[in-house]
């Protein structure tokens, strides 16, 4: 046999001296073909290092068996554990995972919606860009029969299924959970549109637990941001200790921004936890290498990843399309650490 050369079922035909036909059912444990050719042809195969082509094969049957994943970004600690939880509710039936980033643009997320499109996904799960605020470009799945499911940042209005936690709870409890401490104060850092709500949840969240607390909400103390990252929080921070007085507790919705404001209170001469109390938002892994500890909100990432593939994967094999229904975890908690302690 020539080196490098793609072996196919005409090999394999050729060698055992049977149609093709009968090699490609015996391949797939066709019940037309006896047990003893299906072992003779597979152990055939095998010996001579034959690959099925599942490409070749979904594109014909108009199935890749593949999932596409569209997110913000793959280093997010989050995100990372999202796709984790995909990738084994997956590999689990059979499904490989395309996953593509948008880094936050509404453009990119366009174009990597339209190479998912053409590359026949069998299904897609989506987290949105900060960016996006139409969602237009995801009709290309939802008018051609292709699973769709959005995870964590959600449209509101789009006839689809979604995976979300309870967003607005969670906030209420960070929020309730600085006032236990005593904090009197509490600033809250913000982001995203108006499309993407997971954010104007967890504010909503925040501001009711001050009124039912009989506390001010202060516009001064709310900072909206144009994207979650370390450098976007120092300088949020660094506007909320210009304040006169500084704030004694801030509700960070991710802990990235949480590590941030600790970092820059320390820089200016603040005490953590003393003077100034931060909570969190995911439990991603620096919060309890900072010092001091990070309190923050757990985020059933893994869990959702794998929610959003079985609902993909259980609509693939229905002869009938689901009713579109949203998924809410409500196993959020508050992990209280060092960052908070009264």
């Amino acid at each position: 046999m020539e080196e490098n050369k793609h072996v196919t079922i005409y090999d394999i035909a050729e060698r055992l001296n049977l149609a093709t036909s009968t090699i490609s059912r015996a391949l797939k444990d066709h019940h037309t073909i006896s047990d003893k050719t299906i072992k003779k042809v597979k152990k055939t195969a095998e010996e001579m290092g034959f690959v099925p082509n599942t490409l070749a094969a979904g594109l014909r049957g108009n199935k890749t068996r593949t999932i596409g994943v569209l997110i913000p970004t793959v280093t997010q600690p989050f995100l990372s554990s999202l796709i984790s939880g995909i990738e084994i509710t997956a590999q689990k039936s059979d499904y490989t995972v395309i996953i593509m980033q948008s880094h936050d643009s509404y453009e990119e997320e366009v174009n990597m919606a339209k190479s998912l499109y053409s590359n026949r996904v069998s299904g897609v799960i989506c987290s949105l860009a900060m960016e996006t605020r139409d969602t237009s470009h995801f009709h290309q799945f939802s008018n051609n029969n292709i699973p769709l499911v959005f995870v964590d940042r959600v449209p509101k209005n789009y006839n689809t299924f979604r995976v979300v936690i309870d967003n607005y709870t969670a906030g209420y409890k960070a929020t309730k959970h600085l006032i236990e401490q005593g904090c009197i104060r509490i600033a809250h850092l913000t982001a995203g549109s108006e499309l993407g709500n997971l954010y104007n949840e967890r504010k909503r969240g925040y501001i009711e637990a001050l009124k039912d607390h009989n506390i001010e909400v202060e516009e001064e103390l709310i900072i909206n941001l144009n994207s979650v990252t370390y450098e976007d929080g120092v300088k949020a921070s660094n506007a909320l200790f210009d304040l006169d007085p500084i704030p004694d507790g801030l509700f960070a919705p991710g802990d990235i921004l949480a590590v941030s404001a600790v970092q820059t209170a320390k820089k200016r001469g603040l005490k953590v936890p003393e003077d100034f109390k931060v909570i969190g938002f995911n439990n991603d892994p620096i919060s309890q290498i900072i010092d001091p500890n990070l309190s923050t909100i757990t985020h059933p990432a893994e869990k959702m990843g794998k929610a959003a593939a079985e609902i993909i994967i259980k609509n693939l094999k229905s002869a009938k399309n689901d009713d579109a229904k949203e998924i809410t975890f409500l196993n959020t908690e508050v992990l209280a650490r060092e960052s908070t302690q009264k």
